[in-house]
Order: C-alpha cells, then sequence, then structure tokens
C-alpha cells in the first residue's frame, strides 16, 4: 500500500510512520516529490488502513491492487531519472548506448569507440561475457575484455554498460561497468537481481524472451525492493509465432510502461530485429514512440564479427541513423 503525507511534513512525522509500518512487519520506502511524500508499504501482514489514515500526517492510504509496489506510477508520479556523470536516463535527454555486442579485442573496441565518441555518444556497449545458445559459440574474454572496456571509454570519455550473468562476478564487475546489464535470459534470476538491488549503480534489465510487461516490472521490483531504486528498463523483443525477423520488437510496450512506471524504457532495435536494415527504421520508432533511449551493435567489420554480426551497424551507418534522431527528438521536446 501507500501512504501520501499532507504537504509540508517534517521528516520526524514521516520517520514515526515509517517507524509504524516497519513494527507491524512492512518494508518502507520513502519517495519524496515536489508536493507530497508518499511511503510505499511492502511485504508485512493484513492490517486495518483506517488506523494509519487516522495518523495526524497522514493525506490518505492508496492499496495497490498489482503486485510491483515500487516500480508503480502510484508509488511515485514523476518520472525517475538516473543520472551518471553528464548523461542520464529519463527526462528530455535521450540516451544513446552503442558498441559490439561481444568485446573481441583491444584495437577493435579503440576503432568503434573514437567513431562513436566524435558523433557524441556517452555510453558504450560490449559484452565480456557472452550467453550463447550453443556452448561452442564464442563466450567472450572476461574480465579482460572489461579492461579493454574501462580503458577505451575512459579514453574517449564514455560510460562502461556491460552484461552480468551470476551473482559471484558483481564484486569484479564493480571495478569496471557504470552499468550493469541484466540480460534477457536472466530477467528472472531472481537471486542475481536480489544481490543487484544492494550494488550502488544502475542496473539496465532487459525483458526476458517471452516475458510480459508485468513480469518485466516485478523483476524490476525485485532490484528496486534491495534498496537500488536506478532501474532502466529495456524491450529487447519477444519470441512470436513470426519468422521474419529474430524477435518481434514491441514497440506499443512503450506507452504502456510509461503509464504503468515511472521508470525510465530504452529499446534494443538490434537484438529485437536481428536485421541490420531493420535496426534505423525501428530505433527511428522507437524514440517517436517516447523511449528514454536505445542500445544499438556497432561493429567496425560486421561480416568478421565473432558475435551477431547480421544485427551490427556499420559506424558510417550509425552516424546517419544518429543525426536522424537528432532531427527527431526536437520535435517531441527532447534532445541527444
Amino acid at each position: 500500500m501507500l501512504i501520501v503525507m499532507k504537504p509540508g511534513v517534517s521528516e520526524v512525522e514521516i520517520q514515526k510512520v515509517v517507524s509504524l509500518l516497519e513494527t507491524k512487519g512492512f518494508d518502507a520506502h520513502v519517495s519524496k516529490g515536489e508536493i507530497n511524500t508518499v511511503i510505499g508499504a511492502v511485504g508485512g501482514k493484513v492490517i486495518d488502513k483506517r488506523g494509519i489514515e487516522l495518523l495526524e500526517s497522514v493525506q490518505e492510504v492508496i492499496k495497490i491492487t498489482s503486485s510491483y509496489k515500487l516500480a508503480s506510477r502510484a508509488f511515485q508520479r514523476e518520472d525517475t531519472i538516473i543520472k551518471i556523470g553528464n548523461a542520464q536516463f529519463g527526462g528530455t535527454e535521450i540516451a544513446i548506448i552503442a558498441g559490439p555486442c561481444a568485446v573481441e579485442s583491444l584495437e577493435q573496441l579503440e576503432i568503434i569507440a573514437e567513431k562513436l565518441s566524435k558523433c557524441g555518444v556517452k555510453f558504450l556497449r560490449g559484452g565480456a561475457f557472452k550467453p550463447r545458445t550453443s556452448p561452442y559459440a564464442f563466450q567472450g574474454l572476461g574480465e579482460e575484455g572489461l579492461k579493454y572496456l574501462r580503458h577505451v571509454a575512459d579514453k574517449y570519455n564514455m560510460y562502461v554498460v556491460s552484461e552480468i550473468m551470476e551473482i559471484s562476478q558483481i564484486s569484479m564487475m564493480l571495478k569496471y561497468v557504470d552499468v550493469f546489464q541484466v540480460g534477457a535470459r536472466n530477467m528472472q534470476n531472481f537471486n542475481l537481481l536480489k544481490e543487484l538491488g544492494y550494488v550502488n549503480k544502475p542496473v539496465l534489465l532487459k525483458r526476458g524472451l517471452s516475458a510480459t510487461i508485468d513480469e518485466l516490472l516485478m523483476s524490476a521490483e525485485y532490484i528496486m525492493s534491495g534498496g537500488n531504486r536506478d532501474v532502466i528498463l529495456c524491450e529487447r523483443g519477444i519470441r512470436t509465432f513470426e519468422t521474419a525477423t529474430r524477435n518481434t520488437l514491441d514497440i506499443s510496450a512503450i506507452p504502456v510502461i510509461k503509464k504503468l512506471s515511472h521508470l525510465p524504457i530504452i529499446v534494443d532495435p538490434s537484438h529485437g530485429t536481428g536485421l541490420r536494415d531493420k535496426v534505423a527504421p525501428m530505433s527511428r520508432a522507437a524514440i517517436a514512440a517516447g523511449s528514454d533511449g536505445i542500445t544499438v551493435e556497432v561493429h567496425g567489420c560486421p561480416d568478421e564479427a565473432l558475435c551477431d554480426g547480421a544485427q551490427s551497424l556499420y559506424p558510417n551507418q550509425f552516424e546517419i541513423l544518429f543525426n536522424e534522431l537528432k532531427c527527431i527528438a526536437p520535435i517531441l521536446g527532447r534532445s541527444l
């Protein structure tokens, strides 16, 4: 349930309500808006809400019917803006994450990052650990790949986004990444999500291959319930009966999630379509639909890529796309 405090209440009054909720077995999460402070009560036992409504500092108590509480728009009306250095996810700024599917070498990253930074890209992506369908496919360079990412990102004043696959990698990856990415196959790895809830870095959470929007938001709730509120959702396509593309990119998920949740959402058109010539049009569609950003695979020589070359843009193709998005953004009151 949500406890909406009266405007202008003191910190002491807020803490009194928090303490009361905690004695009833609830986890209390405070969200301070411009006018009201809202306290989200998660867990606990069944209680008569009137006992809380009668408190002098409380304006109203709202029962939330959805399974997710902290990720709900009811808990926080204002959009969440996640700031990382001079960049952000959410608000008027559109975030662009770009780079190779997998880190293959330091030289490969240097070539790509130099071209991306000239365009104005602030987030460098690259997989050091690659969950592959085939055990014989390239599995990534591991920590060595993360070192390359950090070195190149620092050189070009960029931030690192890379995928984590298991709990044991958290402490090691903390040294190298600015944003932890949870891939589609791990969206319901609840033990991993719980541990990322204790990490003081943003988490980019991708929608599972066959996950509903509610299931995606529940996975976000696992992270947020641990105390980490910096969750970025990612629509990356779902598995349907259609075979013309690798996945079916659900553009409609953007406005649906925007209504249900305050969390920023971005789109991955590379995995969403699996086809290079479909990436640009779906990127444009995503931004037009209200996406807070995109994550795109870019490779200097896609035909020789060790992973997902068919869905990776050439640098010149990405530059054209970036300039197109710069034209679309102002129409929507946004910027790159």
